[in-house]
């Protein structure tokens, strides 16, 4: 092979990714050459206490919060990168039903910060997202919660397992169904794929996903895993929806 045909070989791949993502703020419209310029990063993406197994904010630091202490979920901690909130819960939205796909590895980016400036216990062995049900994968024609856990693994140096769970009910999408119902509405949802369930005895999973709202999907997904074997189950998820 040439060495000019050579080269143009091995750039394309970064050239290609140049080409196809915003070359302007998502948020502000500024030319900067990234998906969110630095001021907006700096002006919406902070870190605050939370608590260490849900990730609700709280107005102290503290381990866990008064619901997790009551009533323990499934999962054993949980990591966000971000408050679901204006204007970045819109970009959320434009992931999702906007099909804007070069999101997905920014808010990979900002999950990989948040989970390696976490203290506590090491990174999971596996990470796997949630899974659509099949009439909600045709109807978008992608699972959000794969595309931002493909480069989110790859930055963890963590393997993914896409198809460690299964969405076994094609259930009703969460957003709507009235916050109270939304257990009710998952219960039996998921399933570890058989030929899975040696990768997930013993091990300690991640879950991945794009917002976590009352916490009812991740919740189900995580006492599938630990009925499988599971021995740790941290969520890793772009957005939390403050409490209201």
């Amino acid at each position: 092979m040439p060495d000019r045909l050579r080269l143009w070989w091995h750039r394309w791949p970064r050239a290609l990714a140049q080409a196809l993502l915003p070359s302007c703020c998502a948020l502000c419209g500024q030319t900067c050459g990234r998906v969110v310029c630095t001021d907006c990063h700096a002006q919406y993406v902070s870190e605050r206490a939370r608590c260490a197994r849900c990730a609700n904010p709280l107005p102290a630091p503290a381990p866990l919060c008064g619901a997790c202490l009551a009533d323990p979920p499934a999962f054993d901690a949980t990591v966000v990168a971000a408050d679901y909130a204006a204007p970045l819960d819109q970009l959320v939205l434009q992931l999702k039903f906007a099909s804007q796909l070069a999101l997905a590895p920014w808010f990979a980016q900002l999950l990989r910060d948040a989970a390696l400036a976490r203290a506590g216990p090491a990174l999971p062995d596996l990470l796997c997202p949630v899974p659509l049900g099949p009439q909600q994968l045709v109807e978008r024609g992608f699972n959000q919660a794969l595309e931002i856990a493909r480069p989110l693994a790859r930055s963890l140096g963590v393997p993914l397992q896409a198809r460690l769970a299964l969405r076994e009910v094609d259930t009703r999408a969460q957003s709507g169904v009235a916050p109270g119902e939304r257990r009710r509405n998952i219960r039996g949802a998921f399933a570890v794929a058989p030929q899975m369930l040696d990768a997930v005895a013993g091990r300690h999973v991640g879950i991945v996903d794009d917002v976590m709202t009352t916490g009812s999907t991740l919740d189900e997904l995580a006492s599938t895993l630990k009925q499988a074997g599971a021995a740790r189950v941290t969520n890793l998820v772009f957005a939390r929806t403050p409490p209201r």
